[in-house]
């Protein structure tokens, strides 16, 4: 729920399982974690038509999962009915205080977030960006919102929540302002955050991203050093998700970028080997380090990296990216690339999530 009471810091209290939050709500998650995303569209309409779900928050929560679910298997309309079905999300249906007798000790929204972003995200998938724009912009000013009141009230658990998720908005704005290449936004946005303080390694070295594209190396060096400095003082504002491993991993994949950008190959190799040996799963060390190699000419260990990826870390591993790459790696390798595909392919059918695209093999 996305707006706690504001005399006490529920994100302090300890439940014993998910299933204390709603009905089968662990089920539902673990779910979701295997990318079963038509068993979730099964399990909330079960639910629905026996009324197994009681409470009005019950609801939400199960239309938050069904709204995820349909927009995972690319059904964007579906989800954005089922999205307008809520009308307003300020209304007093969603407000705990309007019913007292359930939820007497609480108050404020029992919209999920993840309802909010996902309000946002669809209009850009259904091909009206700008719409999509203004809602992630209203959403961010929603979010500063919240922390501002939660600072009023010294609720620091959540205050630490809601920095966590102003972060990930302003990644996703940044995110959609970059395909379509408009750079100075982007740059508008991180530095006024930088100005401000805001000490989020992520956004820093996106920073450092942008710079590149723009072509000041000398600028992009300098966040990137930047975010070394903040690693190695213990620096982070919180706001951020990275661990200590994730953290060096960030700082190795950084400087290994600039080596990438000079063509120093094996030195960019280098540094995406110590990411890989910290953190076995980072996929994106391990795609990157395989197109170093292919591109000092050594296809067959490139092919290596990202198969024994696949093998090793399946469900990390298997993203569109690094197949898409996988198979132009197999098409300059082999005279019978499409056979080797058609196998990759069916193995794939036999593993992925269900929100995978099967496509990107191009069979």
């Amino acid at each position: 729920m996305d707006e706690p009471s504001p005399t006490a810091d529920p994100l302090t209290n300890q439940f014993g399982s998910l299933n204390d939050l709603a009905h089968e709500l662990a089920s539902l998650q673990d779910l979701a974690t295997r990318g079963s995303w038509r068993s979730i569209l099964d399990k909330v309409s079960r639910a629905r038509s026996l009324n197994l779900l009681s409470n009005p928050h019950d609801h939400l929560i199960y239309l938050s999962y069904n709204v995820l679910a349909l927009s995972k298997l690319r059904r964007f309309t579906d989800a954005s009915n089922e999205l307008d079905s809520l009308h307003d999300f300020n209304s007093h249906h969603y407000k705990y205080e309007t019913y007292p007798q359930l939820y007497p000790s609480r108050s404020g929204s029992m919209v999920p977030f993840s309802l909010r972003f996902i309000h946002a995200q669809l209009p850009i998938k259904l091909g009206n960006r700008q719409e999509g724009l203004d809602r992630f912009y209203l959403l961010l000013n929603f979010v500063r919102q919240r922390i501002k009141e939660k600072e009023s009230n010294s609720l620091q658990e959540s205050v630490k929540i809601w920095k966590k998720r102003e972060n990930f908005v302003l990644n996703c704005l940044i995110g959609h302002h970059l395909g379509a290449k408009e750079f100075n936004v982007c740059l508008d946005l991180i530095k006024d955050l930088i100005n401000h303080d805001y000490l989020d390694p992520v956004l820093i070295s996106k920073l450092g991203y942008i710079q590149m594209q723009i072509g000041d190396l000398e600028g992009a060096k300098g966040s990137f050093n930047r975010v070394e400095t903040m690693l190695n003082e213990g620096k982070d504002d919180g706001s951020s998700f990275l661990g200590e491993v994730e953290f060096r991993n960030l700082v190795n994949r950084n400087k290994a970028l600039v080596y990438l950008v000079g063509k120093d190959y094996v030195s960019a190799v280098r540094e995406y080997e110590e990411c890989i040996e910290r953190d076995h799963a980072d996929i994106v060390a391990i795609n990157n380090k395989a197109l170093c190699l292919m591109y000092s000419r050594d296809l067959s260990d490139s092919i290596k990296v990202l198969e024994n990826a696949l093998e090793r870390v399946p469900t990390v591993a298997l993203n569109e990216t690094l197949v898409i790459n996988l198979c132009s790696m197999y098409e300059l390798a082999y005279v019978n690339h499409s056979e080797i595909k058609r196998t990759l392919s069916n193995w794939i059918a036999r593993v992925a999530p269900d929100d995978f695209d099967a496509s990107c093999t191009r069979v």
